[in-house]
């Protein structure tokens, strides 16, 4: 999960990477599936690396999908598919931080999912861990990400 539009460069290139390593690893990366910011990155990382890609559109038609979506599913929700987004998700990894972003960490919070924060956001990050204090990390780059759901989901079986 992260920024469309105004996704930073660093969150970005993290996103793209993440979806690399997450394809890499056999997942399913679901994201939600428009052509900007970190959703079109991670996206076409994982493309790169020839993962499969799910995205939870907003919206009832094809624009503004990314090109590197596998599985769209559109909603016409708009931004209330933020909860689909989370609750179809086994880990939320929050690559950079908008409202949409906010707004999707703490639904994930709220239902229990554990969320890692990949942001140089200090105040999001502050906040959300203060909600709780053990269903967010944090981690700085991409693959301390992808180790820290490693272990999660080691512990989950």
């Amino acid at each position: 999960m992260g920024p469309g539009t105004g996704a930073s460069e660093t969150d970005c290139a993290n996103a793209y990477e993440l979806g690399k390593l997450i394809a890499q690893e056999g997942w399913v990366l679901l994201t939600g599936g428009k052509n900007v910011g970190v959703m079109d990155a991670a996206n076409t990382g994982a493309k790169a690396a020839n993962g499969l890609t799910v995205g939870i559109l907003p919206t009832a038609d094809a624009s503004g999908i990314s090109n590197a979506i596998d599985i769209p599913i559109f909603t016409d929700m708009g931004n209330a598919r933020n909860n689909i987004n989370v609750l179809s998700s086994e880990v939320v990894i929050a690559c950079g931080m908008g409202a949409g972003t906010a707004s999707e960490v703490a639904l994930a919070i709220k239902a229990n999912k554990p969320v890692v924060l990949l942001t140089d956001h200090p105040e999001g990050q502050r906040f959300f861990s203060s909600l709780s204090t053990t269903a967010v990390l944090l981690a700085e780059t991409p693959v301390a990400a992808i180790e820290i759901v490693k272990n999660f989901l080691k512990s989950q079986f």
